[in-house]
């Protein structure tokens, strides 16, 4: 094959940094949007990066709290103690910690962080950085920024959930202070509680600390494992979520690249979602919802084969989310579904989610963070967290779009307490050609660009001021993560109020 043979012709993809740098701002998004369908975006050594981080220190770590439970059998006999309820408690309470430490959710360069890696800790256990309080404008704990009370109960926190790891069993008494503490952390800055998942770990743990006896909280862990898997796939039935299983596929690096323009109506010229991407996301929400209901009805029965099937499915379902890098990286969270998975329903079977009725008022309490949140986050998304909602990949999260004017505005940023400086300033420091920088940050804008929710709003921008090129664009979540710690693609928390609490510090026009 010649060298002429092999360059695509100029008006199909790839196309070059200088023809994005030179359009206007919606050829620049649609140029972006279709360079990116036509690439696999994910390097292997990058993926790599990801993986030795689950495997070699997420997992690694928690068998070795294992390791201080008591009658532990030592490492190589595994099945006598991984799938025990103290190896389930301490999985839950390391997910928590390890979320809350940075090391999860939006970590790494998959989430724009190149040169600094994470937030969380670097960010929570610092005076001066700016939070989120929920009671806004209250003595001591309303302000905008951190002061010593508020780095000092988060690592209170923290150094609660390493003793709990360390101890060879996982009692009331350990895990009271630290389920009270997140709810107060949560008080003190709204991220700390979305970090901690507590929509998920922290509502588990309260079946932990309040239903221990009779280890009734294993139907506290099946009730919450099943409304993540009911609402979860509920949210997704939309015209959302089509968008979003061909963004993720796309980028997942084990989907045979041959196959990915089969992912895209009339690829490159519709790169909506084609029939194929519809079936895939009609299948894994039908797949979903059923998690649940086969795993009622094996429990019910006795059949343990259609017991097997269910945990079979819902260890595809989640490994098939994982292998294919969603958005925000929430992997950890799959592996630990996977994981409370088989522990939950195959290794406790006997145990009926019904048992919880036993303690009415936790019983009541759990069905309102299960299902009166996620129902009313599910009708008025535009006030409730998406994680809350349990809205995890239904493609109608809650975004906004920051402008800054090309007149040093952005440098404004700079005066911030924060750990490292802003995506914009990365790639600044990453990139020389000029052409290149500018084509790097449109690409920023497309993955919105291919999801349904953010095609109105980048047709909007220019519309919103009198010359988008007088402008810089940014991305929210990108800007918020920077700004209060950590992102995990909530619109919630890097919206108006963010600017509000950023805004004596840097004095914008």
């Amino acid at each position: 094959m010649t060298s002429a043979e092999a360059t695509p012709p100029t008006d199909q993809p790839p196309f070059p940094a200088e023809r994005i740098a030179n359009a206007s701002f919606p050829e620049r998004a649609k140029l972006s949007c279709q360079n990116w369908a036509y690439s696999s975006p994910n390097r292997p050594s990058v993926m790599a990066l990801y993986w030795a981080k689950y495997f070699f220190v997420l997992i690694a770590l928690w068998a070795f709290w294992c390791s201080f439970n008591a009658g532990y059998a030592g490492f190589f006999s595994f099945s006598e103690w991984a799938f025990t309820g103290e190896a389930f408690k301490k999985a839950i309470v390391w997910s928590m910690c390890w979320e809350l430490f940075g090391f999860g959710c939006g970590w790494g360069p998959m989430n724009a962080r190149y040169e600094k890696w994470f937030g969380g800790y670097r960010h929570f256990a610092r005076v001066g950085t700016i939070k989120l309080p929920l009671f806004h404008g209250a003595p001591l704990i309303g302000g905008d920024t951190r002061n010593w009370l508020d780095v000092s109960l988060y690592v209170l926190n923290q150094i609660l959930l390493l003793r709990v790891l360390i101890a060879p069993e996982v009692t009331t008494e350990l895990l009271l202070p630290c389920f009270i503490l997140v709810a107060v952390n949560g008080v003190l800055d709204k991220t700390l509680f979305l970090v901690a998942r507590s929509e998920h770990y922290w509502v588990v743990m309260g079946a932990m600390t309040f239903a221990a006896a009779n280890d009734l909280w294993v139907a506290g862990a099946k009730l919450t494992w099943s409304f993540i898997w009911i609402w979860a796939a509920v949210s997704k039935w939309n015209s959302h979520f089509p968008h979003v299983i061909m963004v993720m596929m796309n980028n997942g690096p084990f989907f045979p690249k041959a196959l990915k323009k089969s992912l895209f109506a009339n690829y490159p010229d519709d790169i909506r979602p084609s029939k194929f991407a519809h079936f895939m996301a009609a299948f894994g929400h039908v797949s979903e919802l059923a998690i649940p209901f086969i795993l009622f009805a094996a429990t019910a029965t006795g059949n343990w084969w259609l017991l097997l099937g269910g945990c079979i499915l819902f260890t595809g379902f989640h490994s098939f989310i994982g292998l294919n890098n969603p958005a925000g990286m929430p992997v950890e969270w799959n592996i630990l579904m996977i994981y409370g998975g088989w522990n939950l329903f195959w290794f406790h079977p006997e145990v009926s989610i019904l048992e919880m009725t036993q303690m009415p008022i936790l019983f009541a309490a759990m069905l309102f963070s299960l299902f009166v949140i996620p129902l009313l986050g599910n009708f008025y998304p535009e006030r409730l967290s998406f994680l809350l909602s349990m809205r995890y990949y239904a493609g109608n999260w809650a975004y906004n779009v920051w402008l800054f004017k090309k007149n040093g505005a952005m440098n404004k940023l700079q005066k911030i307490k924060k750990p490292s400086v802003t995506v914009n300033e990365q790639l600044e420091n990453m990139i020389e050609d000029p052409n290149e920088l500018v084509a790097a940050k449109a690409a920023m804008a497309s993955n919105r660009g291919l999801n349904l929710q953010g095609r109105p709003l980048l047709e909007a921008l220019p519309l919103a001021v009198d010359d988008i090129e007088d402008y810089d664009w940014y991305e929210g979540e990108l800007l918020g993560g920077m700004i209060v710690g950590w992102n995990f693609g909530d619109g919630h928390l890097n919206g108006k109020h963010v600017l509000r609490a950023i805004q004596p510090q840097c004095e914008f026009e």
